[in-house]
């Protein structure tokens, strides 16, 4: 099948009945078209004519007979997860991942490229084709297979134009990301802010699940924030909902990549975690660190949390510290959204309790009502992979579930 009459193809099945019935196949693993009919309200004769379209459309098959409950057993319906195919990236402020998967989102083939701080717009959309075509190229997978390429970019993103409108660990503004690489590989773009693509991969694929109301929040060396309202993600009037990260907690505070001063990525982001180190280590506390490096640039976060685990004093110190204020963050979120779960995921979640333990106790002091105390926190489940596997999502979503992108 040609590319355009792929696309053609997609298109059609955006229609709200068709999104229907695909995303309840979709959802429920195997389902028979009574078993559609019945959930979705719509009419047999309805259903028989979309799921054909699907079935046409090689979207979906037809699997193993069901479990008969008196006559002839029905036919089940799968997604023909293999027949098509999704490209992830995820531009974060060191690297970029990528990722090519299935229609359930598991991933064929990975690929990842490190980034320098200086690097340019052209630079950076020339490595995320780069990467497009090394992944269709290694997978071996056509083209024509390829339903789109979603993005996940860190800073602020204009989502509906495709168009980073300011990336801070680069100091890049107006970055023209889905016409560059629609422009390059011919294929569909969606770009949208990485933790928005974080908490839309956990809400299909990780943690979120069976939640219509959550908060996933993206703690790396900036921390943004995923909101899902009413099982659809919310972007705001000019797509800067979620930047908690730049929510200011002191007034005298450090500046902030922003320009601000006290934003909360200043005292818990991830540069924040090896600058307070160094810091205490200039005052002469006493810490493994200096066993473990020759010089204190080699300091990172990554390394005080391993000389946490073996003990160390001041790693846990500034760990506990570090999730005192994201606690600080957190709490000023619940009480404003009340959401029923909130995922911490981005690097310095991989600190685990030396940093959830404190975050938690925070929000079970300051939170409004026991029951927003007790507001279900956890790690994320998809971890590295989350907004890589979230980038992927943003073109699942599109073709399974067109609505959950577009709330304002």
């Amino acid at each position: 099948m040609a590319m355009s009459n792929i696309t053609g193809s997609f298109q059609l099945m955006k229609s709200l009945n068709r999104s229907l019935v695909l995303n309840k196949i979709r959802s429920a693993g195997a389902v028979s078209r009574a078993e559609i009919a019945k959930e979705t309200k719509l009419t047999p004769p309805t259903v028989t004519k979309l799921v054909g379209e699907l079935i046409e459309s090689n979207l979906v098959k037809e699997s193993d007979m069901g479990t008969s409950k008196g006559g002839r057993k029905p036919v089940l319906l799968t997604i023909n997860d293999r027949q098509f195919f999704a490209i992830g990236l995820d531009v974060g402020a060191r690297k970029i991942r990528g990722v090519l998967t299935d229609l359930n989102a598991k991933e064929i083939v990975n690929d990842q490229v490190d980034l320098h701080k200086d690097i340019s717009s052209d630079e950076l959309t020339m490595l995320m084709i780069k990467m497009i075509k090394s992944l269709i190229t290694v997978s071996n997978v056509k083209k024509e297979q390829i339903v789109g390429v979603g993005v996940g970019m860190h800073g602020i993103v204009d989502n509906e134009k495709g168009v980073a409108r300011f990336a801070p660990s680069y100091h890049l503004r107006e970055i023209p990301i889905k016409d560059s690489l629609k422009e390059a590989v011919n294929l569909p773009v969606f770009v949208e802010n990485d933790a928005k693509a974080m908490a839309l991969g956990e809400l299909w694929f990780g943690a979120g699940r069976g939640f219509d109301n959550l908060i996933c929040v993206n703690v790396g060396v900036g921390i943004g924030a995923g909101i899902i309202f009413n099982n659809r993600l919310y972007h705001g009037n000019n797509s800067v909902a979620g930047e908690v990260g730049h929510t200011i907690i002191d007034l005298n505070g450090r500046k902030c990549s922003c320009g601000s001063y006290g934003c909360l990525q200043t005292v818990a982001g991830g540069d924040s975690i090896a600058e307070r180190a160094i810091r205490e280590l200039s005052f002469g506390r006493k810490s493994l660190l200096m066993n473990k490096t020759s010089t204190r640039d080699e300091i990172s976060g990554e390394l005080i949390y391993q000389c946490a685990i073996e003990g160390d004093e001041l790693s846990q110190d500034i760990l506990s510290e570090t999730g005192k204020y994201l606690g600080i963050g957190m709490t000023n979120m619940i009480n404003l959204m009340n959401p029923a779960k909130l995922i911490i995921g981005g690097g310095v979640s991989k600190a685990d309790n030396f940093i959830l333990d404190p975050l938690k106790e925070v929000v079970s002091k300051k939170a409004l009502t026991d029951e927003v105390k007790n507001t279900d926190i956890t790690k994320s489940e998809l971890e590295d992979r989350a907004t890589v596997i979230g980038a992927v999502t943003i073109v699942l979503a599109d073709l399974f579930t067109p609505d959950l992108l577009n709330l304002k």
